[in-house]
């Protein structure tokens, strides 16, 4: 098979996959009780503009041969403005809740409150290669642009993938981050095992990337919030859903698996521990300032406290939060004029942030399918009729169509 004949293939099963994902129940349609007002796709992609967009890479079997595979990784990509206008700055504030973890770019963020490009999210040993390689696409699109090194400091972020994936055989190449940021799109986004979060396990269940938004109406107009995650993170004791404990009552599923254990159902691999990281991207239309930005990604935390988490020494609980108005952000000569929602006015989206973040986490998991990676590691994926039942019991299941 020649090599682009192979990319083809590759891109194909990626579409593919991308494709089924979206097809799959979210947590809604399993029962699942949450509070607000979802938008029309109940993703991010509800803020006009925004795009997401994944390359995932699954390949190889069996035993770990660093630098061969298996292969369990990939790439998730954010457009604030889409590929058109990825030059183009938008208002950005960002928070560290627990700071086992990188995202780059955030110190230009907190300067200047201006974010430009797009969000990446990958895994840990693949930041380096994925900002670089977001520099020269943004170097060769935006060449004849008036500040076409506007992409000098892009935001990437991670999660760790190495129970599943040879994270040390730096399997993601420049030609995957671009390709997850040329397929960035609107409309529905495809969850659980996409993209950067491919190799991920999330309250030790499979998970990967989620994604939910709110309507949020106020005296100045009415919004839409929204929230991408990547969730890594969680011990399989604190997880609830829906307010109920739905990690301490799901026993008979181990939370790792090496080679040989599934089927006597042993906890192996460091047992029930509290590690790994989430990503949390928000955005709205809403007009706010930097600022605020910030406020709004710190409660990113209290949307994954709902879900139960604690924030452990070892996670990277890291989190940017940006505005799609005004259209000319940071930009043009002189003095600008930008509109801005008063502070008295933030709780209502306060309270759409902490919904959201809890939301996407649900919906990871909810898509999130079984996986063998390497060495024959396994994670199980939350199982839904076990899920339903839970809900059925403490009285939280809502009645789906």
């Amino acid at each position: 098979m020649s090599s682009q004949r192979g990319v083809v293939l590759l891109m194909s099963v990626v579409l593919l996959a991308a494709q089924a994902a979206t097809a799959k129940p979210r947590a809604r349609d399993l029962g699942v009780p949450f509070e607000g007002h979802p938008g029309p796709l109940n993703a991010i992609t509800d803020i006009t503009g925004v795009a997401v967009g994944h390359f995932t890479l699954v390949r190889g079997s069996g035993k770990l041969v660093e630098g061969q595979g298996p292969v369990r990784t990939g790439v998730t990509a954010v457009l604030p403005r889409g590929i058109a206008a990825a030059d183009q700055p938008v208002f950005a504030g960002w928070f560290s809740l627990n700071g086992n973890g990188e995202m780059t770019g955030t110190t230009w963020v907190e300067e200047s409150g201006l974010m430009t490009g797009p969000v990446m999210i990958t895994n840990t040993h693949s930041v380096g290669t994925v900002r670089d390689a977001v520099i020269g696409w943004g170097v060769e699109r935006f060449r004849e642009s008036d500040d076409f090194d506007a992409l000098s400091l892009p935001v990437v972020a991670e999660t760790w993938d190495g129970w599943l994936n040879d994270i040390n055989g730096f399997h993601v190449r420049p030609e995957h981050a671009i390709q997850a940021i040329e397929s960035a799109r609107g409309g529905a986004v495809a969850e659980g095992n996409v993209g950067g979060g491919t190799g991920m396990i999330c309250y030790h269940f499979k998970c990967g990337v989620g994604t939910a938004s709110r309507r949020v109406k106020v005296p100045g107009g009415d919004y839409t919030l929204g929230v991408l995650v990547q969730a890594n993170f969680g011990s399989r004791a604190q997880l609830t859903i829906g307010g109920v404990p739905v990690g301490r009552a799901i026993t008979e599923y181990p939370a790792y698996v090496e080679p040989g254990t599934r089927e006597a159902g042993e906890r192996r691999g460091g047992g029930d521990r509290d590690t790994g990281s989430i990503i949390a991207v928000v955005a709205t239309d809403a007009p706010f300032l930097p600022h605020q930005l910030k406020r709004l990604a710190r409660r990113v935390g209290m949307g994954i406290a709902r879900t139960g988490a604690t924030a452990s020494d070892s996670s990277g609980d890291i989190f940017i939060a940006f505005s799609t108005q005004p259209a000319g952000s940071g930009t043009g000569a002189g003095v600008g004029t930008v509109g801005l929602l008063p502070n008295d006015s933030m709780t209502p989206f306060f309270q759409a942030t902490v919904e959201a973040t809890e939301e996407s986490i649900v919906n990871a998991l909810v898509a999130g399918e079984s996986m063998t990676g390497r060495d024959d590691h396994y994670v199980f994926a939350l199982p839904h009729d076990r899920l339903r039942a839970l809900l059925k019991r403490y009285g939280r299941l809502v009645p789906t169509p």
